[in-house]
This record gives C-alpha cells, sequence and structure tokens, in this order.
C-alpha cells in the first residue's frame, strides 16, 4: 500500500448506539492501526426527521467507552472537515449539479403520490418494485417550464440501463450485478439534503478514503457508488464488506432478539475489552485459534486473510463466558475499581437515595429498599406474575399494552419522567385502559415490586436500558402466561328454525 491507509465509520445518529456500529468500527480501527494509517468519524445526519444531536453524543460516548479512538471526527477536527454531514450541504449540491450538467443524473418532478402508486401497481402485478425513468427523458425545455413553475425535484442519478457494473471485494473477489436490477437512485433529496449514496461516495472522496469496510447488507449497493465515481471521474476505494452478525436463526442481529445496544452492555456490567475481543471473534480468528486476546494483539496479527465469511452468531451466552475470564483474572482491588466505575457509582447512588431516603431506619435497610435499582433481571414468579396482569385484562392484553411501552421507550435516548408519564397516559387512553391500570404492570415488570418510589422517576433513575431489558423479559413472560390461558371460543350459533 503505498498511499496513506484511511478508513472511516459512518453511524447516523437516529437511534442506540448498535452493538454492529462497534463492530464495525473495530475493525476499521484496526486495519487503520496495522497499517500506519487514519481512522475517521463521520456521522451522516441528511435525515432531518430521525437524527438528533442527543443519540450522536451517545454514539460518541459509547465508541469510546469501548476503547475505539478515532483521529479525525466531529469532536477532534482534522483536515477534511467538517465530519458532519449536515454541515456539508452546499458540497453535496455542487456535485449534484456537476453531475446534471454531464448528463449523469437528471431531475426528478414525480410527486411522492405517483411514487406510491407506481409502487402499489407493481407489487400488484408481482414485478421488482423501482422508479420507472419518466422523468429521465425529459427535454431541456421541458425541465426548463417545471423548473420556472418551482416545482419540487429530486435528483436521480441515471443508471445504464444495459450491460453490467463490476467490482472487486478484497473479501470475497469479484462481484457483478446487472444494471436492470439497479434503480435510478435518488442522489438529492427535495429538500436539498443528500441520500446516503451521493454523501457517502463525495465524502470518501473528499476525506480520501482508501478502504471502505462495511457491512455486508451494502454489497447490492455499491454499483451505484461505482456508477458514481465513474460519473465523477474519480478513483474508486477498495471495497471489503464484512459479515454481518446474526441471531441464532441466521437472521441481522436486531433488537428484537438481542440486546443491541452499546449502553445495554456498559450498564449490565460487561467489561469494554470483553466486548470488543468477543466482536473481534466474529470476524476474524488469530493465528493460533485462541479465543482471549486484546486489541493490541489483534492489531499485530491482523491480515484480512483470516476474515471469516460465515454468518456469525451473537451469542450472549459465549460474551458473557468471555467477560467472566477478564473479571476472574483481576485483583480483588481492580475489580473493585471497576465495580465503583460502573454498577456503585456516587452519581448512581445519589440519584436512588432521595427514592428510599424517608423509607430507611438502619443503614442497612438501604440495601432492602433499592435492590432492584442495581440488581439485573428480576423475578415474575407468583404473587408478581399475578400482579402484572390488571383486573380484568388478559395476560395476551398485557403483553399489547407493555409491548406499546416498550416502543416508547426505544424511541427516546433517555427516560425522563414528565414526558414519559404523558406517553403512557395517551397510550392507555388509546387501547381503552385506564392509565393506572398500565402503571401497575409497568412498576411490577421494571422492578419486580408492587410498591416502589414513584415509578417514572424510579424509571429515570434504573435508566433506559435496564428498563427495556426488564420490559422484554416481561413480555416473554407474559407470552407463556397467555399460552396457558384458557382460550375462549364463540358459542356456535343456534341452528335454524
Amino acid at each position: 500500500m503505498t498511499a496513506e491507509v484511511r478508513v472511516r465509520i459512518a453511524p447516523s445518529p437516529t437511534g442506540d448506539p448498535h452493538v454492529g456500529t462497534a463492530y464495525i468500527a473495530l475493525f476499521n480501527y484496526v486495519f487503520a492501526k496495522k497499517h500506519g494509517g487514519k481512522f475517521i468519524l463521520r456521522i451522516e445526519d441528511t435525515d432531518q426527521t430521525r437524527s438528533r444531536p442527543e443519540w450522536e453524543t451517545m454514539i460518541q460516548q459509547a465508541l469510546r467507552w469501548t476503547g475505539v479512538s478515532w483521529d479525525e471526527g466531529p469532536d477532534v477536527g482534522g483536515p477534511y472537515g467538517p465530519y458532519r454531514q449536515s454541515e456539508r450541504t452546499e458540497i453535496y449540491r455542487k456535485h449534484c449539479n456537476e453531475l446534471m450538467e454531464k448528463g449523469a443524473a437528471y431531475p426528478c418532478f414525480c410527486t411522492s403520490e405517483r411514487l406510491e402508486q407506481l409502487r402499489r401497481d407493481q407489487l400488484r402485478r408481482k414485478v421488482s418494485p423501482g422508479y420507472d425513468g419518466r422523468c429521465r427523458g425529459l427535454t431541456a425545455e421541458e425541465v426548463a417550464a417545471k423548473h420556472a413553475e418551482k416545482l419540487p425535484y429530486t435528483v436521480r442519478l441515471k443508471i445504464p440501463k444495459e450491460g453490467a457494473t463490476t467490482f472487486v471485494d478484497r473479501l470475497r473477489g469479484e462481484v457483478t450485478i446487472e444494471n436492470h436490477q439497479v434503480d435510478d437512485q435518488v442522489l438529492l433529496k427535495s429538500d436539498g439534503f443528500p441520500t446516503y449514496h451521493l454523501a457517502n461516495v463525495v465524502d470518501d472522496h473528499l476525506m480520501k478514503i482508501t478502504h471502505v469496510m462495511r457491512a455486508e447488507e451494502w454489497i447490492t449497493s455499491t454499483p451505484k457508488h461505482v456508477l458514481l465515481y465513474k460519473a465523477f471521474g474519480w478513483d474508486a476505494p477498495e471495497w471489503i464488506h464484512m459479515p454481518l452478525l446474526r441471531n441464532q436463526d441466521k437472521s441481522k442481529i436486531s433488537k428484537r432478539k438481542n440486546p443491541v445496544s452499546i449502553n445495554f452492555y456498559k450498564q449490565a456490567g460487561f467489561l469494554p475489552e470483553a466486548l470488543l475481543n468477543y466482536l473481534a471473534m466474529m470476524g476474524w480468528t488469530m493465528p493460533d485459534a485462541r479465543e482471549k486476546f486484546t486489541v493490541a494483539e489483534m492489531i499485530e496479527s491482523f491480515t484480512l486473510d483470516r476474515m471469516s465469511l460465515g454468518g456469525p452468531v451473537f451469542d450472549v451466552k459465549k460474551l458473557t463466558w468471555l467477560n467472566g475470564l477478564y473479571i476472574r483474572e483481576m485483583t480483588p482491588a481492580e475489580l473493585v475499581r471497576r465495580i465503583r466505575e460502573t454498577v456503585l457509582t456516587d452519581e448512581k447512588l445519589l440519584a436512588v437515595m432521595p427514592l428510599v431516603h424517608e423509607r430507611i431506619e438502619k443503614l442497612e435497610d438501604f440495601v432492602d429498599h433499592s435492590v432492584f435499582f442495581f440488581n439485573g433481571d428480576v423475578p415474575y414468579d407468583g404473587e408478581m406474575a399475578a400482579a402484572m396482569v390488571p383486573k380484568g385484562q388478559s395476560a395476551k392484553s398485557t403483553l399489547t399494552a407493555l409491548e406499546a411501552v416498550l416502543e416508547l421507550i426505544d424511541a427516546v435516548p433517555e427516560i425522563h419522567p414528565e414526558p414519559m408519564e404523558a406517553s403512557l397516559r395517551a397510550t392507555a387512553d388509546k387501547i381503552g385502559w385506564k392509565a393506572k391500570d398500565l402503571f401497575m404492570p409497568v412498576r411490577v415488570a421494571v422492578t419486580g415490586r408492587k410498591a416502589t418510589p414513584p415509578l417514572f422517576t424510579t424509571m429515570e433513575v434504573l435508566g433506559k436500558e435496564r428498563c427495556r431489558r426488564r420490559l422484554r423479559n416481561a413480555i416473554a413472560q407474559l407470552k407463556v402466561q397467555a399460552e396457558a390461558e384458557p382460550q375462549v371460543v364463540a358459542p356456535a350459533p343456534a341452528p335454524a328454525s
């Protein structure tokens, strides 16, 4: 490799910091350090409806907790900034205009209603959904007339209708995709913001990215990027598509089947070095096949030919086993320090104390009244299992209600009492429940108790990850109860006389 190796990770701040982001970040970091190069963090925040600064902060904090650091990024700067895509919109518009001048892209004036109708028609006719090219053949005069009417438009890439696009993946060799399978992709949205495809190609070129190491789900999009590089007259980077992390059933890892937030693993007491070690094992093996190794040891031995393309199954039990190895190697003093840093911090104790202060008469009472703030899972058996189902409701209806609550919690960066209470009251109204009948199963689910300090302040102190984890467990318990419930069978109609 002659040029300086430059790689990047480009997460979108639209949700929790995902363990898959840490996985891809780790391999980019290791690849850069192995070759004396640079690792860049770039924030893809062009989705203005979903991107939030709180999510960006959480992503940066979570990645730094794992121990992965970057040489350039929105927080540390660098020679090729800005590193936040929302601050680069003029750059994208300029490059999009250049493509239209070359005839490699065109304005599309189709409305969202027309495109939705097109999609429905294609699904009805059982053909692959895609843009039909209506605006592709507009003359210059027709385009000028529509601009004069100030009609909103997007900009689309003009994909060749014939032939195929081939690129080389460092892990998979030559990959060829027929051009007729590739849609005329939108590059610039009607709000002036770029899509993923334009922004990534422009940014990777201007930031001098030499190797694009990302998840294999982007393989089918790579022809669009290859064609964009050709349209601009630029040299493309090398492509390295990593195997996806998967659930036990081989589906893509998702929050429905596995905890996917980095913050979950941090709060649950997994060590960052154990998490990185496990993520490294998901896509790569050491020359001596040992399973426990440091990032420094990985860098020293790293080669792409030891990458595995088999779908790695993310197994929390295996991660827990590995985490236990690290813990047992620690001295008692080091273990106490780690617990004080993560589980029993002064910040957490000071948050819990006002909620139990009036309930304790001896110092040891603190443990009994506050243990559910610190432990992991809580049991739902006997009295608690019964208390989770409000009077007049079934286990099935209760689990549906808790699933709605879980979705609310999934959608916010942090739990705050007032908005969470308002959201749960609105949910109760929507499903036709009294608010108190929804609050009790939530209370039991997140604490394992019927009587606690104020629910929503308790949830705030418990934190999003612990509440989410326990709600999932409660829903699983309710599914078991629902299966055991007697099935209500509608009476047969009376025979006609």
